[in-house]
């Protein structure tokens, strides 16, 4: 009621809650169905046991559908009622529901109609009040989720009303929020979270009872990405239904990230389900983030375990370059299929990118089978999880026993050094040990912090909110051991997985017990019961057997508790202690644990075993010796399960040294009068040993250990797993062999951040150990910084300078500044975090200015804090656009910092053909950003001296990638041929006139350049090419392959070869050159679309044409306001005296060389004879055109570039050849030839399908306006073929013969 009085809706005071419709509506029998009359329930049972039901697909994709077609921006979003809302909402599509319901409701419609949809979602996804703290809208959570209700409510009972025999269902849909309870949201402090396991619980009831008031039918916890959010929802629920008493179905959906099949958090899909099936889930699946294809193995282990009915509902494929899916309908339909034939689904639906014609050809593929059947009953299992998932009464332990080993060196009470570090507040440290356990055999942690000295509640709290993030220890479930309930409760609010709880007994009263208990069963843990009762501590076997199954009966028959769910201890007490009153706590305890199991079934029996041998502390053989008799005893005979242990300390019963053995079993079992006594002096013996053997200095056999590998590798394996623990003994010691503390930074420890980001980029590491990695990292930088900072005073003392006038603001002590920024109309910024403290703990300083940041801002700060470098994040769709826009504004600015972009729905490919066109140039390039790992490697490149050499790299890549695009799309949008026409290249030609007349007109023939004159012009890059040998950065491209690792040797050895070949052939003058170069008159055509070139200039003042050049001109539409270029475009049009020069040139003699050295069946020297004839020839080509311009044609006599710039292209002009991206037609060769007599003149031909022969030959035409620019013609469309065709007298199906590959339609 407190609720729905603070709604927010118009009409609060009578809104409908009741949707209970005329019992006589429909008739009563299946496939009928009347709210209220009829159970929801029972109906979903009969749907999913006689069909594949189906669920509706993605509304954020509708919704971005319709906004292409219709105007849907801050306005719409808006509407009328928060005209004046004081943030944007863009991107806020929950809102939709109350200010564009028509929107809405025509969506869960079409899934309806169209789909075919038996249940839909509502559009409540992020209708919290977490998630809608980021527009300000926290108050109209109950609207939200009423509204979107009521919505889908209207439309299912409209649908239905059409064929009352497909009922169809409200799911309210519930989604994870924005926040996490188990990631730290700083990678500094792994204890940080940004909201509570109480306040999930809080918002969640609130959306809970919007949803059921709207109308819903079921309720859908989806997405879950951490398990800790989703136990949050069903707790919320169950509170929600214990309220009202309703009985409502409730899903869950997980999401499994990645191809490692884990959730974000770090969880197997089966860890997952047993951290939830305590809710009794009607329905368990997996949905988002994967497609079909890719969640086949996932769903396949998960319907192994599940034991309710199963769904899902994938991507339509994984995201495109530009953040959207391409799967088909017909893809997705296939996809699906192998769910289907395999039996593992009751409901199937669509995700992301999916669309009511996507569910449409699902539900026709999935009619054709059957559903999955719900599996038989089987016995009740203890089924624990922390990360992975863990069968008790699968368990067996390092010794080979049927025994789960509960790892007890994390309890305050088991361990001295715990202690010790607990109380120093060393939790680092005690992560170690937590870690140690694990790798020593241990299945659970035993977690105990109770000290009087100590706050139990902080510290269980901190404890386990650390330990959910190592991974390492994580994986195990915990065991939470507290002396005081609300301690336990504390910190099973932050384990997502399925713990163990250290204890709860009737020694509270029956009431108290049964509250805990049930509070207990509501968090899904396993509960230790101890063997205590009002009376006090249960010590012989009748006492023992007595309470516990007293505290049964209550568990199971009055709380309902799940009896696989209970482990009791019924006290393992201390004996040996020389009191005859406890000789028989031995005996007792195995008797009692026989019995417990026998009276209380699905039990299991535990023990601290430490406390058996407590008198003999101090002598571990002797105790080791006593728990390896009890134990093998208590398992095998009585049935022991669970045991809290030092796993590295546990022996077999045949490890037991003969005389030991004899004295423990006589001492556990109480056979003689004197077992203490004997067991006294084997004590008093070993002790005696212990001190012979520390007098004479016995030698240990010391095990191998990575602690013995040089500092440069332990440093690496220190970042590797994330151990803090020698950080600083190491990095000094790497700083005594380093000249300066920075070469530390930039050496070892980036060493071992580039294998982290590898290790992460392949999947080898997930997202928690790099964060620990990170942690590892920052230490290291902390340790170095004062030397750092004493070496910056002492070059200030020695240049003069005051040391302690230090500037506040001088950032020089930083390895660079970084502003990131999520941008504007995007909330999502856990990324974003993650990439800020990664690099703040390589001494980059951060500015993170936050979420939901407009381009003016960006822009403003980025000028404020002068920083080097601009990182831009974004996790949702129309952030693409938005980063767009911000790459537009940098470039109208001004702007020279490199820009950065990462984000979940961005890409190499997005970026580079959508946003670096906008702003990247070797000064400021444009770089995708794949992960946190990368983003040090990336900054630092930036930063460098090698920065030119890393962005051309980068600049190559991306011009790769955008050709590759361009190439290959199929639905681009293409203007027409005259639009493209009239927003061609416009060059002023009176301001930037046409070069002068060129000082050798007509053709000329070059045979007088020996090989010698051009080997100082070849590129050897696409030489290594050529043999597929590729050097990885810094070590990319001549001479720097040499120095690669992987490639760096054969690459020299093959580079020798040809410097040997090479002078050979110089020397016998086996290979020669030749070529022929024409300079002519030329003007643009009338139409602007050829060029014509003339004889002489009587000939051009005549309009008497010798050949015509046709040209082709850009058609596809472009993201910015480029024109739409042709190479007619750098010609001047009649009226000036222009020109337009061209060549054709060959290597000759390599067709010999090979013939002869096939003969020889020496294929290497053949490839290589190929390879340097392409190189010759290539190099004859540069030197050329160098000629050209500085000397036949003369424009640019002052020229003096050397070798490196001339491969640069730092020259005015282009030599674009016919066939490629400029003109990609090779039938412009023809007219070339005919020009210059190519074939006549130098013996280069061309074969019928226009090849050049010799085959190392290069032809071209010849620019020389400064205007002029290599671009990339693209698809052309149909217009301007044919225009083409009739420019060059084609007939048009020859002409798109030759065009075919750029078409942009499919030729008759």
């Amino acid at each position: 009621m407190e609720i729905r009085a603070k709604a927010t809706n118009p009409n609060k005071d009578s809104l409908n809650i009741d949707y209970v419709q005329n019992e006589s509506l429909y008739p009563e029998s299946f496939p009928y169905f009347v709210r209220g009359r009829d159970s929801v329930r029972r109906y979903i049972t009969s749907l999913f046991t006689s069909q594949i039901a189906i669920y509706d697909g993605a509304m954020g994709t509708m919704i971005q559908n319709y906004a292409k077609k219709n105007k849907l921006e801050e306005e719409e979003y808006r509407g009328e009622r928060f005209k004046d809302w004081s943030c944007n909402v863009k991107g806020n599509n929950d809102m939709l529901s109350i200010t564009q319901p028509s929107v809405i409701q025509d969506i869960y419609r079409q899934y309806l109609e169209v789909g075919g949809s038996n249940l839909i979602g509502t559009n409540t996804f992020s209708s919290t009040t977490i998630a809608m703290a980021d527009y300000e809208m926290e108050d109209y959570v109950y609207e939200l989720n009423y509204e979107g209700a009521r919505l889908a409510r209207e439309v299912c009972d409209e649908v239905t009303a059409k064929d009352p025999t497909k009922p169809r269902f409200v799911v309210g849909a519930i989604g994870p929020t924005n926040r996490t309870g188990s990631i730290s949201p700083s990678v500094e402090d792994p204890a940080a979270r940004n909201v509570t396991f109480d306040e999930l619980v809080e918002t969640y009831f609130e959306q809970i009872v919007g949803l059921v008031d709207g109308g819903a039918d079921i309720l859908m916890v989806e997405t879950i990405f951490d398990t800790l959010n989703a136990k949050a929802a069903l707790y919320a629920i169950g509170e929600y239904l214990e309220c009202t008493g309703l009985d409502i179905p409730v899903f869950v959906s997980g999401t499994l990230v990645d191809q490692s099949g884990r959730t974000l958090s770090g969880q197997t899909g089966e860890a997952f389900y047993a951290s939830i099936r305590h809710a009794k889930p009607m329905c368990v699946g997996l949905n988002c983030a994967l497609g079909a294809s890719h969640m086949k193995p996932f769903v396949e282990r998960l319907s192994k375990v599940v034991e309710c009915f199963m769904h899902v509902y994938s991507n339509a494929g994984l995201p495109n370059a530009m953040g959207g899916y391409d799967d088909t309908p017909e893809d997705m339909a296939r996809e699906n299929r192998a769910f289907f034939e395999n039996g593992w689904l009751n409901m199937v639906g669509g995700c992301c990118g999916s669309t009511p014609p996507h569910i449409k050809a699902i539900a026709e593929v999935a009619k054709e089978y059957a559903p999955r059947k719900l599996p038989d009953v089987g016995r009740p299992k203890m089924w624990l999880s922390g990360l992975e998932d863990l069968v008790v009464e699968d368990v067996h332990n390092h010794l080979g026993l049927p025994f789960l080993n509960v790892g007890e060196r994390c309890n305050i009470s088991g361990s001295l050094k715990f202690k010790k570090l607990m109380m120093a507040g060393d939790y680092s440290s005690a992560m170690d040990i937590a870690k140690k356990q694990v790798e020593d055999g241990a299945h659970v942690i035993d977690i105990n912090v109770d000290d009087g000295l100590l706050d139990g509640m902080a510290a269980m709290q901190k404890f386990v909110k650390i330990a959910v993030t190592e991974p390492e220890v994580a994986k195990v479930p915990f065991m939470l051991d507290a002396s005081k309930f609300e301690i336990v409760v504390a910190g099973l609010k932050w384990c997502q997985g399925k713990p163990i709880v250290n204890s709860i007994s009737l020694k509270v009263g029956e009431e108290l017990f049964k509250e805990q208990a049930t509070l207990l069963k509501k968090h899904g843990a396993a509960v230790v019961v101890m063997a205590f009762d009002e009376q006090g501590q249960a010590a012989t076997e009748e006492e023992k057997v007595r309470i516990c199954k007293r505290s049964y009966d209550i568990l199971v028959n009055e709380v309902k508790f799940p009896p696989e769910d209970i482990v009791f201890d019924p006290n393992v007490l201390t004996i040996g202690t020389g009191m005859e009153e406890h000789a028989n706590y031995g005996v007792d305890f195995i008797r009692a644990t026989k019995t417990i199991k026998e009276q209380c079934p699905y039990v299991k029996v535990s023990g601290g075993i430490s406390n058996l041998s407590f008198g003999f502390r101090g002598v571990t053989k002797i105790r080791e010796s006593i728990h390896a008799v009890f134990l093998h005893h208590a398992i095998l005979e009585s049935g022991m399960d669970v045991g809290i242990v030092n796993a590295h300390e546990m022996l077999a019963i045949d490890e037991v040294e003969p005389a030991l053995r004899v004295a423990s079993e006589n001492l556990v079992f109480n056979k003689t009068e004197d077992a203490t006594e004997k067991m006294l002096e084997l004590t008093q013996r070993e002790k005696a040993l212990i001190e012979l053997r520390k007098k004479g200095g016995s030698t240990e056999v010391k095990e191998k250990s990575w602690r013995d590998l040089e500092v440069v590798k332990r440093l690496e394996h220190a970042l590797i797993n994330g151990i803090s623990q020698y950080v600083d003994s190491d990095v000094e010691e790497a700083r005594q062999k380093c000249s300066a503390p920075l070469e530390v930074i930039e050496g070892p420890l980036m060493d071992g951040m580039n294998t982290v980001g590898d290790l992460f980029g392949s999947g080898k590491m997930f997202l928690p150990q790099v964060i620990k990695s990170a942690r590892v990292m920052k230490k290291a930088v902390a340790y170095l910084l004062p030397f750092m900072e004493e070496e910056k005073r002492q070059k200030m003392i020695d240049e003069g300078k005051d040391p302690d006038q230090i500037d506040p603001n001088d950032d020089s002590n930083y390895a660079g500044t970084v502003l990131m920024a999520t941008v504007k109309g995007d909330v999502h910024d856990i990324g974003k975090n993650i990439v800020s403290v990664v690099l703040g703990c390589n001494n980059y300083k951060v500015y993170d200015i936050g979420v939901m940041v407009d381009c003016e801002t960006i822009l403003a700060k980025a000028k404020e804090y002068n920083v080097d470098v601009i990182g831009l994040s974004g996790l949702i769709t129309p952030s693409l656009d938005e980063m767009v826009v911000v790459a537009k504004e940098m470039s109208k600015a001004g702007f020279t910092q490199p820009l950065m972009i990462g984000g979940a729905t961005t890409s190499k490919m997005h970026t580079a053909v959508k946003i670096a066109p906008n702003y990247f140039t070797l000064e400021h390039p444009v770089i995708h950003v794949l992960d946190a790992s990368r983003s040090v490697t990336v900054v630092s490149s930036l930063l460098c001296a090698n920065k030119e050499e890393f962005v051309q790299d980068l600049m190559d890549e991306y011009e790769e990638l955008r050709e590759d695009y361009y190439a290959g799309l199929e639905d681009r949008n293409f203007l027409d041929f005259e639009q493209a026409k009239k927003q061609k290249l416009q060059i002023d030609f009176d301001a930037h006139p046409p070069a002068p007349i060129p000082n050798q007109l007509g053709v000329t023939v070059i045979d007088q350049v020996s090989l010698e004159d051009v080997v100082p012009y070849i590129d050897w890059n696409p030489f290594f090419q050529t043999w597929e040998l590729r050097g990885r950065y810094p070590n990319r491209g001549y001479p720097k392959i040499f120095n690669d690792e992987a490639v760096g040797s054969e690459a020299k050895k093959l580079f020798d070869d040809a410097q040997l070949l090479m002078k050979k052939i110089i020397s016998d003058k086996s290979m020669y050159l030749k070529g022929v170069v024409g300079l002519f008159a030329a003007n643009r055509s009338d139409d602007g679309e050829d060029v014509e070139i003339y004889q002489d200039e009587e000939a051009r003042v005549a309009g008497n044409p010798l050949h015509t050049f046709c040209m082709l001109r850009q058609q596809a539409e472009k993201e910015n306001d480029d024109p739409y270029m042709s190479q007619a475009d750098f010609i001047a049009p009649k009226g000036y005296k222009d020109h337009l020069g061209m060549f054709a040139v060959s290597c000759f003699g390599c067709e010999d060389l090979v013939t002869k050295y096939e003969a020889e069946h020496d294929d290497y020297n053949k490839i290589m004879s190929q390879a340097l004839a392409d190189r010759f020839v290539e190099a004859f080509a540069e030197y050329i055109h160098r000629e050209i311009r500085v000397n036949m044609w003369g424009y640019a006599t002052g020229e003096n570039l050397n070798e490196a710039d001339l491969l640069k292209i730092k020259y005015d002009g282009i030599r674009p050849a016919p066939g490629y991206p400029s003109q990609p037609d090779h039938t412009e060769k023809i007219t070339m030839w005919e020009a210059i007599k190519a074939k006549e003149l130098a013996g280069i031909q061309l074969s019928d399908s226009l090849s050049m022969m010799p085959a190392a030959s290069v032809s071209a035409l010849v620019f020389a306006h400064s205007k002029s620019q290599y671009f990339a013609v693209g698809q052309v469309g149909k217009d301007q073929v044919k225009s083409y065709a009739t420019r060059k007298n084609y007939e048009l199906e020859k002409m798109e013969r030759w065009l075919s590959p750029i078409l942009n339609y499919e030729r008759d």
